[in-house]
């Protein structure tokens, strides 16, 4: 098994609240690929913290 495997995953409204951004600019950021989204079972999309942590400057 990978680290990926367990990595968080954070949800469009945790990463809005992240980017002070409205979750729908989220979804726009997965859709034009500058975030990459990862989509559960049920066809939600989640965001990898680790990925969304580098875009805010975090290590």
């Amino acid at each position: 098994m990978t680290s990926t495997e367990f990595e968080e995953l954070l949800t469009p409204a945790e990463v809005a609240r992240l980017f002070r951004v409205d979750p729908k600019t989220v979804a726009a950021w997965a859709r034009t690929g500058r975030l990459t989204s990862v989509k559960t079972l049920g066809g939600h999309r989640r965001y990898r913290e680790s990925e969304v942590r580098r875009l805010l400057g975090y290590r």
